[in-house]
């Protein structure tokens, strides 16, 4: 059964109850990855953020329809109107084809956020797979008087859609912020206006992705494909649309321009973003060259990290964080986030050692009222606005709970303890995505419990030394008690742990 769920919507700039447009049903479309390069950080925090809204609406019981392109053509340099565009500049200078690029690059992708605990999206439409749907919604906007060609290029009529309606809606900036924005950009020569963007463009010469039109061989503008797909896979009218804070403007912006010019009204009831991961104060990002790849994260590959992070850590970073504050990088934060997950990870197996029959024992017990407590905790504040730190907070909660009975400071029966289990399980696995962390930190513990067994090791050669029979043996038969199996050899003594 459904609970009543706040989301903030950045049209309405307030919290708002979220209604699905059909009951039961909700169509999501979150604007993915331009694959001309790893992702990076920035790019996993929408691909979490979304996760966990996918998670939860699926927990609430909705049939959703989650929707995430890739870009694979139209998104040029700098995100202006002229240049090259990014995955074929990546192309040429590698000496390929644009498509193994992109191809390259989606797979990679795809690994990176799969290793993040993210489920795939129902759909995911790439921007050249779409040309007949964009070059479609160019007619419409031609056909509507909003939309005008200019030596085989088509851009947008931003001032008379202004005019008519309202560009800046979303941003809240007005006409004049944006021409005064847009004076330094190439290209004005084509337009009418500096502020007018390009929903087709003549492809030069030496451009090599390009597809025939009414008016030029060109290419899509950036902006068209996720009008066009989200039409497509979700309906003239949709309940979300997610992305990155730094695609408020321009990107959606001329979503929401480019949906009105066409069919009079726009797609989206719910517009969400995320905001920014920064470093040293200053936003991730590829055109900054201050960003570092979840590649490199994971294998510890970069100047400015101190040791390998695991993907499940980046996770927890990432969602110890409410979505819409800003989480600065660092060291020291990714490894208190590490030692976080560890105590949730701890948590978890003590609760497991509960239900597999130790006896517990000590005052006061452990009621059922508390663990449904807990529980509404966690329902509140995913209800306010995916408040994931609070679900977190609340999740450590429950280990401090379970601590005390692994203590015997606390008895639990068997009923509350998997009624508790059922709430741990729900929110940090299912709907927070963690599960436990098999990466670099836990290759570190492995490392230090191999370290500690070859010290006991150690000291059991040292009463062999001294002949002290009985130590050697007891130590031996305690490594074994525990699962250890230990073998002699000419080399010295060696041991492995036995499954």
């Amino acid at each position: 059964m459904t609970q009543p769920l706040l989301i903030y919507n950045t049209l309405t700039r307030q919290k708002e109850l979220f209604k699905p447009l059909t009951p039961g049903r909700v169509g999501m479309y979150v604007c993915g990855p331009t694959v001309y390069g790893d992702a990076h950080l920035g790019h996993a925090r929408p691909a979490i953020t979304f996760d966990l809204l996918f998670r939860y609406l699926l927990h609430q019981g909705y049939k959703v329809r989650y929707v995430r392109n890739i870009t694979d053509v139209g998104h040029l340099e700098h995100d202006a109107d002229e240049g090259e565009d990014k995955i074929a500049k990546k192309a040429r200078l590698e000496q390929v084809e644009p498509m193994e690029v992109a191809q390259y690059y989606t797979n990679r992708f795809h690994d990176a956020i799969a290793a993040l605990g993210c489920l795939p999206p129902s759909i995911e439409p790439h921007a050249s797979g779409h040309i007949m749907e964009q070059q479609q919604l160019v007619r419409e906007i031609m056909q509507n008087g909003y939309a005008y060609e200019s030596i085989g290029s088509i851009y947008f009529d931003v001032e008379k859609f202004d005019r008519d309606h309202h560009y800046g809606i979303l941003s809240g900036r007005s006409l004049d912020n944006i021409k005064d924005a847009s004076r330094e950009l190439a290209g004005v020569g084509e337009k009418k206006n500096q502020a007018d963007f390009a929903l087709w463009k003549k492809a030069q010469p030496e451009h090599i992705m390009r597809w025939p039109s009414d008016w030029s061989d060109g290419f899509p503008g950036w902006h068209c494909e996720c009008t066009a797909m989200g039409r497509k896979y979700l309906g003239d009218h949709f309940d979300i649309h997610g992305g990155g804070l730094d695609l408020v403007f321009p990107h959606h912006e001329c979503e929401i321009a480019q949906a009105v010019a066409s069919q009079g009204d726009q797609m989206v009831h719910y517009w969400m973003h995320n905001n920014m991961i920064t470093i040293d104060g200053k936003k991730m990002g590829k055109s900054y060259n201050n960003f570092i790849t979840l590649p490199q994260f994971f294998a510890g590959e970069h100047e400015k990290l101190t040791q390998p992070y695991s993907p499940m850590t980046i996770r927890f970073f990432i969602l110890q964080a409410h979505y819409r504050s800003t989480v600065d990088f660092g060291n020291e934060a990714l490894q208190a986030a590490e030692k976080g997950l560890q105590r949730l990870t701890d948590g978890w197996k003590n609760l497991q050692r509960i239900l597999e029959g130790q006896k517990t024992k000590g005052q006061p017990q452990v009621e059922m009222k508390q663990v449904d407590e807990l529980r509404q905790r966690c329902y509140d504040a995913l209800n306010d606005d995916l408040n994931s730190p609070i679900v977190i907070s609340t999740l450590f909660d429950v280990c401090r709970l379970v601590n005390t009975v692994i203590d015997h400071h606390a008895s639990i029966t068997a009923e509350v303890a998997q009624a508790l289990s059922e709430v741990f399980s729900t929110f940090c696995f299912d709907i927070l995505g963690l599960k436990e962390d098999s990466g670099a930190g836990n290759k570190a513990r492995e490392e230090a419990f191999g370290q500690v067994v070859d010290m006991v090791l150690q000291q059991r050669q040292q009463a062999k030394a001294d002949k002290n029979w009985a130590l050697s043996d007891q130590i031996r038969d305690q490594l074994a008690e525990l699962g250890f199996e230990v073998k002699d050899t000419k080399d010295g003594a060696t041991w492995k742990l036995l499954k």
